[in-house]
């Protein structure tokens, strides 16, 4: 398994792991909206991606960190915002691999961490995180507000 940062050629073939990563949200299927979405992003350097690929070249998962800033300590904060494997080849330690890339982004953007959220309910990403090395904030509420 490989992991690399993203390159504008493989835009196509991560708008399709993109989209398949929303759908998993429940979000409608929109490839033409993934593909303007992510270019955007890197195109104004917004946000940084991961990807693996497997032996075939075949994109299989991403992680995606949008950059962020803590003024207290003075420092870059990075965002783990979108983290997806390929549905058959998930359990294969690739989500722990792409979560590495974000942390080596982090040390090398001398930033002071990296924060994420997931649902109450993901089970699977209340296990993961601890095991790569997350803790859970017991010190803080988190509060959201929707402009829909």
């Amino acid at each position: 398994m490989k992991t690399r940062k993203i390159e504008l050629n493989d835009i196509k073939n991560l708008s399709e792991l993109f989209n398949d990563y929303r759908i998993f949200y429940e979000m409608e299927s929109d490839l033409e909206g993934s593909e303007k979405f992510l270019l955007e992003r890197i195109k104004n350097k917004e946000s940084e991606i991961f990807v693996a690929e497997n032996p075939e070249n075949n994109l299989i998962g991403f992680v995606q960190m949008y950059p962020i800033f803590s003024s207290t300590r003075m420092k870059r904060l990075w965002l783990l915002n979108d983290l997806f494997i390929v549905e058959n080849h998930r359990g294969l330690g690739i989500s722990v691999l792409l979560i590495n890339k974000a942390k080596e982004l982090c040390i090398e953007t001398n930033s002071c961490g990296i924060v994420l959220e997931t649902a109450k309910s993901n089970d699977v990403g209340n296990k993961l995180y601890p095991k790569a090395g997350f803790s859970m904030d017991l010190d803080h509420n988190y509060y959201s507000w929707n402009n829909k």
